[in-house]
């Protein structure tokens, strides 16, 4: 990754701005949401793809391993990969159909349990909890200039 920035997350509404900023932003790609249980990956996700106009629940995928999504003709599929105990079990739920699919936005939760069956990052989104149980600090890593300059005006950034 060669850029990145550091945020501070207040509380929810936050989490949607930043949500609906990385939706601007990105629309193709793999995402890894790195973070501990609670911190908010689930979260950001919902609201991002709110923002790129899902309309309707959106299910953690903790037991499904992945959810797929269509959204104006976007192909978007988010992975929880908490629940996984060996890499090639994706290999055998055929990720690879995932994978192949051109132009797609792929959310991983928990990307270290993927190993080699899953590709790497272009974004990593790591939120961390702090002392104060609403504030979580995120840092962003990208292989996106315009990305990180578009986070600048974000609340208590650093990029």
């Amino acid at each position: 990754m060669q850029y990145s920035c550091k945020l501070s997350l207040s509380n929810e509404l936050d989490t949607q701005k930043l949500a609906q900023k990385l939706a601007q932003h990105i629309a193709e790609g793999v995402i890894y949401l790195i973070g501990d249980l609670g911190a908010g990956k689930t979260t950001l996700s919902r609201y991002w793809l709110q923002s790129l106009g899902h309309k309707g629940a959106v299910k953690s995928p903790t037991y499904t391993l992945v959810e797929p999504y269509n959204i104006a003709g976007k192909d978007i599929f988010h992975f929880d990969l908490y629940r996984l105990n060996d890499p090639y079990e994706l290999e055998l739920m055929g990720i690879r159909d995932y994978l192949d699919v051109a132009h797609a936005l792929f959310l991983f939760e928990w990307p270290s349990k993927g190993g080699e069956e899953i590709p790497q990052a272009d974004h990593v989104i790591d939120i961390q909890k702090t002392d104060d149980e609403m504030v979580r600090e995120v840092t962003i890593s990208s292989i996106s200039a315009e990305l990180i300059t578009a986070l600048q005006d974000f609340n208590h950034s650093d990029c």
